[in-house]
């Protein structure tokens, strides 16, 4: 008799699964992912590397490029979404694990509903999977992919884009069972993008929602692949992860009974996730009256898992090269938070980082590693400000707004999308489009289409 596999439960879980199962704050939050998502596509689609990924992947079919006109095959839309939903690190993510789940699945699932003529309801059940399965797999993952050198996005978005799609085109447990096992050998992404602030970071969403459709296709057809993906001695996590000992119970136990699909995360600032609570402290440290000019040195207390990523080598993060390195440097966040009291879309072009003024302020900004940070079942930030006549100020974040402990409300994620519709130039009536699209998607049984979305005019 065949023993049990992790991709096999996952598989008969979703089998099983009815939209009549899925609760209301899962809905709910996969309709906030959607109204983010797209957003911010459609915000970055006039970048530079918006231009050169639209360029790289113009092949044409049925498929919708949120605020384009123009209909693109199934891989290229899901490319061109992902990259461009991803290309700010302004998305949602989750605090079990930083996976960006959200813009992975929403363009494989969306580009997968408009294909192959998908019914709205299973689009919205393959979201709620895919979103369900990557951060799943992102508890059991810890730290473990980042200390690899890999994004967990890029690993464990493929997982979850293709347990999406499987999903929605109502494969058989088998059939699941084999895509999951194929998306294990599509699942590619490195992390050297930190070295000099390069745009690969930026792919590895669009990337994975590609891979994810392609890894169903293939399962659904018959190709087989491993049923051990998940825990086998060649494994995603022996491969991705290897310096942890996997605890597999949190990828399958209670499936159908705790929702970590409906604790996405949401950003308020426009980088990576880690900073987004060293930003509100210095956001509050201006508040406060505090002039840059009078800080003498600042020190954080950190959690020594964000160290490669964001505060070494220090020097590097204090003068980041490009307005892309910037999102990952907290020096730099910290300085535009007490500068700017912002740190949205405008503190992170080449012009804001260049300024003299906060080039200074990222220079005294330093860490200490705090061997009892929680990260990462919890992100913090923490300030403390030494003052030129002597005097210390700090501040401290327990943890990230926008997150589970403090949420955002629909109300803030409106009002997040509108400004980045604005900022693309949208008409007024962008956001109605885009929220009707998102609300229905569980109500109805009629064909998937985003072709509202595709001609949100300019």
């Amino acid at each position: 008799m065949n023993e049990p596999t992790r991709s096999g439960e996952i598989a008969d879980w979703i089998d099983s699964l009815s939209g009549a199962d899925i609760p209301k704050a899962a809905k709910e939050a996969v309709e906030n992912t959607v109204i983010d998502t797209a957003a911010l596509t459609i915000a970055a689609l006039d970048t530079d590397y918006g231009r050169a990924v639209r360029k790289a992947f113009d092949a044409r079919g049925a498929c919708s490029v949120w605020g384009l006109e123009e209909t693109f095959d199934i891989a290229a839309a899901a490319v061109i979404n992902g990259t461009c939903g991803h290309g700010e690190d302004y998305d949602n993510t989750f605090e079990g694990c930083p996976v960006h789940s959200g813009v992975v699945v929403v363009p494989a699932l969306f580009a997968a509903g408009e294909a192959y003529t998908l019914a709205k309801v299973d689009v919205a059940k393959g979201l709620v999977v895919g979103i369900e399965v990557a951060n799943r797999l992102g508890i059991v993952a810890g730290k473990g992919v980042h200390a690899a050198g890999f994004h967990p996005t890029a690993i464990l978005g493929t997982m979850g884009a293709a347990a999406g799609v499987a999903s929605a085109l109502g494969q058989t447990p088998t059939q699941i069972r084999n895509t999951l096992g194929i998306a294990g050998s599509m699942a590619a992404g490195i992390i050297e993008y930190l070295a000099d602030g390069s745009w690969t970071k930026r792919m590895h969403a669009g990337w994975a929602a590609q891979c994810g459709v392609r890894a169903a296709r293939m399962g659904g057809a018959g190709f087989v692949g491993p049923k051990t993906v998940f825990e086998g001695v060649h494994g995603l996590y022996a491969s991705f992860a290897p310096s942890i000992t996997p605890d597999f119970a949190p990828l399958t136990d209670e499936l159908g009974k705790i929702w970590h699909s409906a604790n996405v995360a949401f950003k308020p600032y426009a980088c990576g996730t880690m900073t987004q609570p060293f930003i509100d402290c210095a956001v509050r440290l201006k508040t406060r009256g505090i002039d840059p000019n009078d800080i003498d040195k600042i020190t954080c207390e950190v959690g020594e898992g964000t160290v490669h990523r964001l505060w070494e080598p220090l020097a590097l993060k204090q003068r980041p090269p490009t307005a892309y390195a910037a999102k990952f440097s907290c020096p730099y966040a910290i300085a535009a938070g007490l500068l700017y009291g912002d740190a949205g879309l405008a503190q992170f072009t080449d012009r804001a980082v260049e300024d003299a003024r906060v080039r200074a302020l990222a220079a005294k900004v330093t860490y200490v590693v705090d061997p009892d940070n929680e990260y990462p079942a919890n992100y913090t930030g923490h300030i403390r400000a030494t003052l030129n006549n002597g005097n210390i100020v700090e501040e401290r974040q327990a943890q990230l707004r926008g997150g589970v402990k403090e949420p955002m409300s629909r109300t803030e994620i409106l009002a997040k999308a509108r400004a980045n519709l604005i900022f693309a130039g949208r008409q007024p009536d962008a956001l109605d489009i885009l929220l009707d699209l998102a609300t229905t998607l569980f109500d109805s049984d009629a064909s998937f289409s985003a072709r509202p979305l595709g001609m949100l005019g300019t």
